[in-house]
């Protein structure tokens, strides 16, 4: 059976309730399929109006004697407009799934709306919210995420949001709930490969750690780095390590030499051997990881091929707020999971100084190199429908 894409809108009202990673990770485990596309989109009056006239014409898909289409449609007219006084707009996240019947998936992932909430099974079931009067009627709704009933209508929403994706997503500006300020910075946040090596709770768990920091999110963007970018992204790293390993890469190699010799080396053949051998040393650690991030060797990578997209997928996202860097430096712990405190994201979920889930800006003007690098303003969910749809 061909793989489908299937997609998710998580609303306004869930992002600014950070129930933005329970939802991701809610979705990505029980649908079981994978993350190849985000985009945060600010939508304009005009994408509103016609994603719910889209809606509208849904209907009761479900079978469970509520128009879902209409209560959808009304809605998004209401929670999805930009604001009518100050002209600002409402954050939205367009989540894009693929594999195996992926919009079926998406929407038993998501659930429906039922009169009562009896358990926690379904995204809606938890983070979803319908209330009705006392002759049944609906009052209010909180879907917590948005999707399309069937493989046309699918096929038709994405096409909607990618069309408008240009001008009205990407970094957004101008939203309400954004903060405002001298201090404002925005810093770059990179969920890892390791995290995204089969259909798991992680990522969104991670991101709902990162919530602590009260920060907003306002770019989402899926990606595979090329050689080229993890080069450059990674490039102040290089020398760095290779100028670090001389001391262990001496003292390892004075105690093989003496072991396999049978006799004592004197202090300064450790540090000449440190000196030859280090710099090879910190040049292997570099190009491990860069295959980390990338899933390519880099040196057997032809220069033709280095700006192909790689084989490992990663999860960029750039958070905004006062003092941003600091607050999920904090959050995100040491470069080794063994040095970071309890509930950080590496002391949980890294495993080295390397495979430790995240990456993070350390100044907001490397954030601003690093954002340039992986171009998390540029929409990748356009090259998806081209090759899925045509």
């Amino acid at each position: 059976m061909a793989n489908e894409l299937g997609f998710a809108l998580i609303t306004p009202y869930s992002l600014m309730k950070s129930r933005t990673g329970g939802i991701v990770g809610r979705l990505l485990v029980r649908s079981r399929l994978d993350l190849v596309g985000a985009r945060m989109i600010a939508p304009s009056k005009e994408l509103v109006e016609r994603y719910a006239d889209l809606l509208r014409r849904h209907g009761d898909t479900q079978g469970t004697g509520i128009d879902e289409g209409a209560l959808l449609s009304q809605y998004v007219l209401k929670t999805f407009m930009p604001d009518e006084k100050t002209g600002k707009r409402r954050r939205v996240m367009l989540l894009v799934l693929e594999g195996e019947q992926a919009v079926e998936r998406v929407n038993r992932a998501l659930g429906h709306f039922h009169g009562t909430i009896k358990s926690a099974e379904t995204v809606r079931d938890t983070y979803g919210d319908l209330v009705r009067d006392k002759d049944g009627n609906v009052k209010f709704i909180e879907p917590a995420a948005i999707t399309s009933p069937t493989t046309e209508k699918t096929e038709e929403a994405l096409r909607l949001w990618t069309d408008m994706s240009e001008t009205d997503g990407g970094v957004v500006n101008n939203v309400i709930d954004m903060e405002d300020g001298e201090d404002v910075e925005r810093t770059l946040v990179i969920l890892k490969p390791d995290n995204f090596k089969f259909a798991s709770i992680r990522p969104g768990t991670i991101i709902d750690i990162f919530s602590a920091s009260g920060l907003r999110i306002v770019a989402a963007k899926v990606d595979r780095m090329s050689v080229s970018e993890a080069l450059e992204f990674y490039g102040p790293v290089r020398n760095v390590l290779r100028e670090k390993k001389k001391g262990p890469a001496g003292a390892q190699a004075r105690k093989a030499i003496e072991k396999e010799l049978g006799f004592s080396l004197p202090d300064e053949v450790e540090q000449q051997l440190g000196d030859l051998i280090g710099p090879v040393f910190g040049e292997r650690q570099f190009n491990e990881l860069v295959q980390f991030m990338t899933g390519v060797w880099a040196p057997d990578c032809p220069a033709a091929e280095q700006s192909a997209p790689g084989r490992s997928r990663i999860l960029a996202l750039v958070y905004s707020g006062h003092n941003a860097v600091q607050k999920i430096r904090e959050i995100l712990g040491p470069t080794d999971p063994s040095k970071a405190l309890p509930g950080s994201v590496r002391k949980e979920y890294g495993r080295d100084v390397m495979v430790n889930a995240a990456h993070a800006s350390d100044s907001p003007e490397n954030a601003q190199r690093e954002m340039g690098i992986i171009k998390v303003h540029r929409d990748g969910i356009q090259k998806l429908i081209a090759r899925h749809y045509g």
